[in-house]
């Protein structure tokens, strides 16, 4: 799933969009994903992560060697 948080497993949340005639279709609530680099010094490289903007300010409270550690606690392969 492209719209996924590795950290926080945020997804999607589907609804409706109104129009001004409040006729009802359908419509997607993507989070907000970006692609952030880390540098992880426990294994001396860089890890890729694809995270939602409250993700990136955990990591920026917790650290990056916590943060991967929770991610592999669910089971992603960084």
């Amino acid at each position: 799933m492209s719209a996924h948080c590795q950290l926080t497993g945020s997804q999607p949340g589907f609804g409706n969009k109104i129009s001004h005639s409040h006729r009802r279709t359908s419509r997607r609530f993507d989070p907000n994903i970006q692609r952030k680099r880390y540098w992880l010094p426990g294994e001396g490289r860089y890890v890729r992560l694809r995270l939602s903007a409250k993700a990136i300010k955990t990591v920026d409270v917790i650290g990056v060697e916590a943060a991967v550690a929770r991610i592999r606690a669910r089971g992603v392969k960084v």
